[in-house]
């Protein structure tokens, strides 16, 4: 039973980043659009993240729960040595959330609109980017549960140049994947030339962030390199992400945006399992060891038990109801531009 609770937490982070993160996207494409543009790549942007915006969280609400009932050692100690990017993350998910509401759906259109604007915008590049510091964090052995002040626990746990990097690099896939999801969602063929190249910008955006990743880890002596090459999985995944990466480039300009979102999908799926699979079971990795262990620090055997059953019982009701939820936007919209 551990391992079916290991696949949806594992499955819940990649649908948070894949789905979260084309949402966080949009914001994100929003704030580095010119004046002559925004309007237009707003209302696109709202169509493409419509579906799925209220129900992102909602992963990141099963990743906690799996943590919380499965693995309380490691949920106590992220959730207290990060606790400042967490509530960092959290607030921007709250201030993000409240300005998209009132911006789209406020009864009056009032000057209230200038403050929503640069709060969801803002907002949206501040989640990601303490959602990856927390992420690059847990695995790169600052967090020191020997600390006896507040900077060694609560400061110098998550602020460094690795974390740092990898909080910009998923800010940078955030953006990535919303501007290929985004080419799908455009009306007309001016405007799907602008998401194709905004498209084409964000992959050496990507590339040149993922370089710092690397280059941060090799200052600051964390063995990413080998996590990720040193095994057949790892070095087969990269490849493979790099290959699709090539294919959806020169794809751009084909007008297949359901390839593209599969492919941009894939690519994220393949550079998590990479960053993941080597050092499996291990999840948080602390300063001196021993490092926190989905298999050796998991919970009592029956909490285990009846949160995989949960889990599997949970998911036969809400993978349909999503799959619905997306149908029914997509059906929506397809009615309203054949009644134009």
């Amino acid at each position: 039973m551990i391992y079916v609770v290991i696949v949806f937490l594992w499955t819940a982070i990649l649908l948070y980043i894949l789905l979260g993160g084309a949402d966080y996207g949009a914001g994100i494409i929003e704030l580095f659009t010119s004046r002559a543009n925004r309007q237009r790549t707003r209302k696109t942007m709202y169509e493409a993240i419509g579906p799925v915006w209220e129900a992102n969280h909602m992963w990141l609400i099963i990743v906690i729960v799996i943590l919380f009932v499965g693995f309380p050692k490691i949920y106590t100690t992220v959730s207290i040595y990060l606790h400042i990017p967490l509530v960092m993350m959290l607030l921007g998910i709250i201030a993000r959330g409240t300005a998209f509401v009132f911006r789209n759906y406020d009864a009056v259109k009032d000057d209230m609109q200038k403050v929503y604007t640069p709060i969801f915008v803002i907002s949206s590049a501040v989640t990601p980017f303490f959602l990856g510091i927390i992420a690059a964090s847990a695995v790169s052995g600052q967090i020191d549960l020997q600390a006896h002040d507040f900077l060694s626990a609560y400061i110098f746990s998550w602020l460094s140049w690795f974390s740092v990097t990898v909080g910009l690099f998923t800010v940078a896939i955030c953006a990535y994947l919303a501007t290929v999801f985004i080419i799908g969602e455009a009306d007309d063929e001016a405007d799907r030339l602008l998401f194709t190249r905004k498209a084409r910008r964000m992959v050496f955006v990507v590339m040149g962030a993922g370089a710092l990743v690397f280059v941060a880890a090799s200052i600051e002596g964390i063995p990413l390199l080998s996590w990720i090459f040193n095994n057949i999985l790892g070095i087969l995944a990269i490849i493979s992400a790099s290959i699709s990466l090539v294919i959806m480039f020169f794809m751009l300009n084909k007008n297949r945006p359901g390839l593209l979102r599969i492919l941009a999908g894939f690519q994220v799926t393949m550079i998590l399992f990479a960053a993941t699979y080597s050092h499996f079971p291990d999840i948080v990795m602390l300063k001196g060891g021993p490092n926190l262990s989905l298999l050796t620090h998991q919970g009592q055997y029956k909490a285990i038990e009846s949160l995989a059953y949960a889990l599997l019982i949970g998911s036969v009701f809400i993978l349909p109801a999503l799959v619905y939820l997306i149908y029914s936007f997509q059906k929506k919209k397809s009615s309203i531009s054949g009644h134009d």
